[in-house]
Order: C-alpha cells, then sequence, then structure tokens
C-alpha cells in the first residue's frame, strides 16, 4: 500500500489499484489492456446494469441463495449505480473484451466494495454481486434493458412530440398552394399541408416500426448463464428478474423465449439498428427540403424562412443558414454509420456467443440518443418556428407552365406541350396563351388551370 495505490489480488495474481477507487483487480486489469478510445461504456449502459444487478440480488434473497443482508447491501448500491451515481468508477473502454465481462466485472467489484464497507459484511464479487450471473447472460440483457428504456422515455416521446408539431404546422397552412417537385423540376401543384403531411406520416411509420420491435428488445437473456444452458442459475431465476425489472421499469420485460439464441445473436438490436436507420432516413429526406425550401434569400427557393439562430459567415455579414437541418443531417449519416458496425457486430457470434457486445451496445444507444436529441432539435428550432414566404410561393405557381397538365383530357398531350412551351419560351400564364391555342373560353380555364382544384382532383 502506498499513499496513491493500493495492492489488489486476483486468479492471475496481483496490481496497484488506484487507493481511492471502487473497483479492484479486473478492473484494473481492464483498465490496462484497453486504453484504446478514452470512451468508458454509455452512461444509459451502466445505470441499466444497475438496475440488472439490483433486480438479481432481491431474487436470490427471495430464492435463499443470498443473505437478505447481503441482497440488501447489494440492492442499496446497485439502485444508486441505477440512478447515475458512482459512474465515475466505471472507466473500462468500451472496445474491449467482446463478451463485456470487463465492464460486468467493474460493476462487481464497484458494488461487492461499496456494498460490503458499508454493511461490515463480507460481499464478494463473484460469489454475492454475481450469483446466479454471467457476463454472457448480463451484458445482453443489459443491452436490450438500456435500450428499450431509453426509446421508451426520449425517442418516442421526441417524436411524438414532431409528429404533432408538423401536424399544427399543416393545418396552418392548409390554404397554401405550391409548385410540387419532382426531379427538382416543376411539377403539378400541391398545397404545404399535403408536403407536411407526407413529413408527419413519415415519422409515424418511423415510429410505429420502433414500437413494433419493442417486444424483441424486451425479451431478456437473464438466466442463460454461461452458454445458455443455464448452469448456476436457479431455474425461476430469469423470470422472477425480468418479472421485477418489468414491474420498476413499467415495460413488459420476460425471459427469451430461447436463451441460446439470446446468448449468440443479437439479432433484436440489429434489428432495432436497421428501423433506426429508416428513422435517419426519413429524417434526412425531410432535413433536406427543409433546406431547399429555405434556400436563398433571393436566388433560391425562398418558400420558407427557417429561424435565424445563428450568424452563418465569418466572412458575409448578414448571412444565416439553415443550421439545424445540417445537424440533424448529420446526425443521420452518424447513425447510419452506426447501424453498419452493429451489422458486423451482430455477425460475429461464434458458436454460443457473440463477441461485439461491447460495440453493439455503445453504437445502439449512441443513435438513440443521437437521434432524439436531434429530434427534439428540428421539432423545436427549425419546424415550430419556420415563417411561410407566400408570395414567394405563389409568384412562380401562377407562371408554372406544367398547369397545363390539366388540360391533358380535353385538348391532349401534345396540344398541351406545345401551350407550355410557349408559356415558359414567352415567360406568360399558361392561362392567357391557351386562350389563344384553344377553343376553351376564360371561365372554362380559370376552372381548370385552378392550382388549388388541382390539388384534389374531381375523379
Amino acid at each position: 500500500m502506498t499513499e496513491q495505490f493500493r495492492i489488489e489480488k486476483d486468479s492471475l495474481g496481483e496490481l496497484r489499484v488506484p487507493a481511492a477507487a471502487h473497483y479492484g483487480a479486473q478492473t484494473q486489469r481492464a483498465v490496462e489492456n484497453f486504453a484504446i478510445s478514452g470512451q468508458p461504456m454509455p452512461a444509459a449502459f451502466l445505470r441499466a446494469l444497475g438496475l440488472i444487478k439490483s433486480a438479481c440480488a432481491a431474487v436470490n434473497a427471495e430464492l435463499d441463495l443470498l443473505p437478505g443482508a447481503v441482497a440488501t447491501a447489494i440492492q442499496e448500491v446497485a439502485d444508486e449505480i441505477a440512478a447515475g451515481e458512482h459512474l465515475d468508477q466505471f472507466p473500462v473502454d468500451r472496445f474491449q473484451t467482446g463478451s463485456g465481462t470487463s465492464t460486468n466485472m467493474n460493476a462487481n467489484e464497484v458494488i461487492a466494495r461499496l456494498a460490503g464497507a458499508r454493511s461490515a459484511l463480507e460481499i464478494h464479487p463473484n460469489d454475492h454481486v454475481n450469483c446466479g450471473q454471467s457476463s454472457n447472460d448480463v451484458i445482453p440483457a443489459t443491452i436490450h434493458l438500456s435500450a428499450a428504456l431509453q426509446i421508451e422515455k426520449r425517442l418516442s416521446p421526441a417524436l411524438a412530440s414532431l409528429i404533432a408539431t408538423i401536424e399544427r404546422r399543416a393545418r396552418e397552412s392548409a390554404d397554401i398552394v405550391k409548385t410540387g417537385r419532382t426531379h427538382l423540376m416543376d411539377a403539378m401543384p400541391l398545397r404545404l399541408d399535403q408536403e407536411l403531411g407526407a413529413w408527419a406520416a413519415q415519422i409515424r411509420h418511423a415510429s410505429q416500426g420502433i414500437q413494433a420491435l419493442m417486444p424483441a428488445l424486451q425479451r431478456l437473456a437473464l438466466g442463460a448463464t454461461a452458454v445458455g444452458t443455464g448452469v448456476n442459475a436457479h431455474p425461476q431465476a430469469g423470470a422472477r428478474v425480468a418479472a421485477r425489472l418489468a414491474q420498476r421499469t413499467g415495460l413488459a420485460f420476460s425471459p427469451s423465449d430461447n436463451y441460446f439464441a439470446a446468448l449468440a445473436t443479437q439479432d433484436a438490436a440489429v434489428a432495432m439498428s436497421g428501423q433506426l436507420k429508416t428513422l435517419a432516413v426519413t429524417l434526412m429526406k425531410i432535413s433536406n427540403d427543409l433546406r431547399w425550401m429555405n434556400s436563398g434569400p433571393l436566388a433560391g427557393l425562398g418558400e420558407i424562412s427557417l429561424p435565424a439562430l445563428q450568424p452563418g459567415s465569418s466572412i458575409m455579414p448578414g448571412k444565416v443558414n439553415p443550421v439545424i437541418p445540417e445537424a440533424v443531417a448529420m446526425v443521420c449519416a452518424q447513425v447510419m454509420g452506426n447501424d453498419v458496425a452493429i451489422a458486423v457486430g451482430g455477425q460475429s457470434g461464434n458458436f454460443q456467443l457473440n463477441v461485439m457486445l461491447p460495440l453493439i451496445a455503445s453504437n445502439l444507444l449512441h443513435s438513440i440518443e443521437l437521434l432524439a436529441a436531434a429530434v427534439t432539435a428540428l421539432d423545436e428550432k427549425a419546424i415550430a418556428g419556420f415563417q411561410v414566404q407566400r408570395e414567394n410561393i405563389e409568384a412562380p405557381l401562377r407562371r408554372n407552365p406544367v398547369l397545363v397538365t390539366a388540360l391533358n383530357r380535353v385538348i391532349g398531350y401534345e396540344r398541351g406541350a406545345e401551350i407550355a412551351k410557349r408559356a415558359y419560351a414567352e415567360a406568360r400564364p399558361v392561362l392567357e396563351v391557351a386562350l389563344e391555342m384553344t377553343d376553351l373560353d376564360r371561365p372554362t380555364l380559370e376552372r381548370l388551370l385552378d392550382p388549388a382544384g388541382l390539388t384534389a382532383p374531381e375523379a
């Protein structure tokens, strides 16, 4: 023992551990072995791990596998971790042993040391805190638990709020008819509420896709232990722990229907990541639409003005950029990259165990966290506050030669093309040119070419 270090011992021998650290030898070895990214496991993961350790201790006491006083002491510290305390005692890099054993042992050591010191009981990291468990079932269960909780608490509410904001803005703009665009070229008109309604539908579909996968995340590997057979675990442990977690969180957690698959694969995480990628694709599309609609203010479309949040240039005074859609688009790119890493991780199971669990956990939680924050920013700082520039929408609409499409059934495609070309070449309204090139009278043409009427044509 020195002023700064104490000597700890594990099955490999002795080593020095910082004197103030609550963790022990196995954690210290991992810190020394995995000096890679400087990034520990995500806080949401560690809090979920605390929930699992607390639930396991309670169930082990119920099953007479732990003395009540020992279980209570373990629960107290584990609950503190679940509440976000002691996270500075989890220094193990996220790029570590593929099973996440180092992080599981990190938790076991911290809980054992603190619980033992407070209770004056002998509490062992493996024999007591890890009783009836293996890293091989704890870490997969923690991935599912942490992801499900973050989706339920952060992402889903953010998506619901964004949908509500878009639908409110759609109702406010139901009377605005604008030029449609396909291939970035002028097309038939539509109402602004129809355009925004498509965004809301996309996000709703993505949210529904995420919710459809939640039952898979709510099936936990706990009880499987090392290879799926449940060796050293009580036959009722997995079900009881899942029930306790369900009661505590309000989510319908249950034991996995196949423990061997729960350890060997991370299919639920891969599937959820794919759905998060779908949401990212949707958000990037919406962000790009916003950027185009906001472009200008003079030489672009200028259909809307996004809120001016900050100066846009270090050299051009007065320039304001669409910073929120740009930031959201970058988030979407990152989520797509995370999905690739998760897919690679998901196939990295050899026989009975996946060996990229920390990578999958980190990237899945990263995607959820990024998307929740990006959705909120898009909601509150872009869509809620954009201003519609009616004149910039109405002026080109009146001159849009594609309106002649409405005359196809009356004059035919070829004559319509001639009118459109002449209207464009002479920069004149289609109606005026059609008066000269057809036998249709003005009232008839006004009815057929009314942009608002074309947004909901009669059968």
